[in-house]
């Protein structure tokens, strides 16, 4: 597992094919890239909880204001583990997030 620097690119939250509800963050290690995302948020606790702990983890006030935002990644060439903020030691995890909502 390796952490380095991300800038986040571009956002997604919506609907795809079949109607499921994601949300994607398009990242660029510059020169390479990478995508965070792809869980389904169908549940609404589960969903809202997700794109909370995003945003106050990168430690913005809406989605709209997560492109173009420099956080921290725990990456393996098959996919991201965490998310973090780039200065704080605030993380956010969504392995984490299925164990709490799985202990309630």
């Amino acid at each position: 597992m390796e952490t380095k620097n991300a800038k986040i690119e571009n956002t997604y939250l919506g609907y795809e094919g079949h109607g499921i509800l994601t949300c994607y963050l398009a990242l660029s290690y510059g020169g390479s890239g990478q995508s965070f995302g792809g869980y389904e948020l169908k549940h609404p606790a589960y969903g809202i909880n997700f794109i909370d702990k995003i945003l106050k983890t990168i430690g913005v006030d809406s989605w709209e204001q997560l492109s173009g935002k420099m956080i921290r990644v725990k990456a393996e060439r098959t996919g991201i583990s965490a998310i973090g903020h780039i200065i704080e030691e605030k993380w956010f995890s969504p392995q984490d997030l299925e164990k709490e909502a799985n202990n309630d």
